[in-house]
């Protein structure tokens, strides 16, 4: 098991070389919550997430044939930068393997940084046992992502910088997938502040060291909106750790997930992929845990599909009523959808879509129900239209 003196000698040996995120206060995330929130950035690394850390301590202990062989490592994200980044910065060739179904562009990236991507397997099982194959054929030598001490420590040189630039925190809120990013920072803020708190997240559809420590059961899930943390193995080498200086594991779900990116983009004008969010999203399923405490969250990662993210946008704005959908029965004659139009631009609703359903609805020959989705204000807003479309005699409804 790492201790303390891991950790500073990984801080000795990355120093310089990747980048000292900042640590601060979020005074409008606070007000939500009700504790006082501190903010670690490290989706603003080079290669937006704090996997560089791990794997640059990893790499800088390789021996001279190793280096000259080379490494290898399986991964469909932020691992796979990490290690093609910085195998490229110091000269080791560097081989990633990824399912086959990785997208596209975190494909490109790796290789633009310099890496062999090998695409193998449709999961991500079937890429690993690839890995330990082409590691032994080649003699390469496998930078694991999360269960290898000197990855923990190097990713454990993240609670040094939180607790020297915010001493006065009492809780880490840090996010879980294999439990290298929380073996390590819970060995060092367990030792520069003993009483400190340390609470993982997982998520409920990969929740394998939640149910490890508590007993329960979770079925594993297809796949989750923080694939940073969806991992569906246990680490041999960090769960021990978890076990000893983590306080508790909570599970957050998708929901509260997608809430807390959104927030985070409109809030902090900050991009972060699922897993950077869990930290946050745990605050809002289960604030009762953290109200009044001083709270520091890790935003592990900003590897977010552009596509994905505006999904994430617009399912927000439609949950909170910026965004609505009304079904408007109208007689199907010329002028009819215009007054429709007229009462929302005079509401200061933007419509976003309109669409008439003539042959396949429900509303009887001569009318027609128009389905119009508008951007709002709020609720408020949407009850306002409501009920002036109902005082020009339109039967409308929400949907």
């Amino acid at each position: 098991m790492i201790e303390f003196a891991d950790i500073e000698a990984a801080a000795s040996r990355i120093r310089g070389q990747v980048v000292e995120t900042p640590c601060l206060l979020s005074r409008t995330l606070s007000d939500i919550t009700g504790a006082q929130v501190y903010l670690k950035f490290e989706n603003l690394q080079f290669t937006a997430s704090f996997k560089e850390r791990g794997a640059l301590n990893r790499l800088s202990q390789l021996d001279d044939a190793q280096r000259a062989r080379g490494v290898i490592a399986v991964s469909a994200g932020n691992h796979a930068q990490g290690v093609a980044w910085h195998a490229k910065r110091l000269g080791i060739p560097a081989t990633i393997v990824m399912p086959r179904f990785t997208p596209g562009v975190k494909v490109m990236r790796t290789r633009e940084f310099g890496a062999e991507v090998v695409l193998h397997g449709d999961r991500f099982d079937d890429a690993r046992e690839q890995g330990l194959r082409l590691a032994a054929e080649r003699g390469l030598t496998m930078i694991d992502p999360f269960d290898d001490d000197l990855v923990i420590a190097g990713q454990g040189t993240i609670g040094i910088e939180m607790l020297r630039a915010q001493p006065e925190l009492d809780e880490l809120v840090v996010p879980i997938g294999g439990g290298g990013l929380i073996g390590g920072i819970a060995t060092a803020a367990r030792h520069l502040k003993p009483g400190i708190r340390v609470t993982g997240v997982q998520t409920e559809r990969f929740a394998l060291v939640y149910d490890a420590l508590e007993g329960t059961h979770h079925e594993v899930g297809a796949g989750s909106i923080a694939e940073g943390i969806a991992v569906n193995r246990l680490g041999e080498r960090t769960l021990p750790i978890i076990r000893k200086r983590v306080d508790k594991v909570v599970l957050v779900g998708e929901g509260d997930i997608e809430r807390a990116i959104l927030l985070l983009l409109e809030v902090e004008k900050t991009v972060v992929e699922g897993a950077g969010a869990a930290g946050l999203a745990a605050l809002l399923r289960h604030p009762e845990r953290f109200r009044g405490r001083r709270v520091g969250l890790v935003l592990c990662g900003g590897n977010i599909d552009p596509l994905l993210l505006a999904s994430i946008i617009e399912r927000g704005m439609a949950r909170t009523g910026r965004l609505a959908r009304l079904y408007v029965d109208i007689r199907d004659v010329p002028g009819a959808l215009s007054q429709v139009t007229g009462i929302l631009a005079e509401e200061q609703a933007n419509i976003e879509q309109i669409r008439h359903e003539r042959a396949f609805g429900s509303v009887g020959s001569q009318r027609v129900e128009v389905e119009i989705v508008v951007q709002t204000r709020g609720p408020e807003h949407v009850r306002a239209l409501m009920a002036r479309l109902a005082e020009a005699g339109f039967a409308a409804r929400t949907g």
